[in-house]
């Protein structure tokens, strides 16, 4: 086998970059589901389910649904952060299955922060 050479490692980075990025597409809103081992054990894979299902149902593509570890605040888990367009991210807290549809369909959708919801913004 030859050495990996400048250009091959190049030509790697561009075609995982061209793989992800119709992943990420031209993403106006992102939204970071906290998936750390407290997110987890507190039922982020839950919150995570209903919103790929609501994403799936509303034929949206400007969406980018991503996942990260804690935020350092496991007391609140499972938090989720929405990012829509240059807005300070808004950060919910508590979230269930039922919580993030609600999220996503008002805040999301409408436009509507859901304060009862959130731990805080920016």
């Amino acid at each position: 086998m030859s050495k990996l050479t400048i250009e091959d490692l190049k030509k790697i980075k561009d075609r995982v970059i061209k793989e992800n990025t119709p992943r990420l597409g031209e993403a106006k809103i992102k939204i970071i589901v906290h998936m750390g081992t407290c997110g987890i054990a507190a039922g982020a894979r839950e919150v995570m389910n209903s919103l790929l299902e609501e994403v799936a149902a509303s034929d949206r593509t400007d969406i980018s649904i991503v996942t990260a570890g804690c935020m350092g605040m496991c007391s609140s888990e499972p938090n989720v952060t929405i990012e829509v367009g240059n807005e300070e991210p808004v950060i919910y807290q508590f979230m269930n299955a039922n919580k993030m549809r609600q999220v996503f369909k008002r805040h999301i959708l409408l436009g509507e922060i859901q304060t009862e919801f959130a731990l805080a913004r920016g």
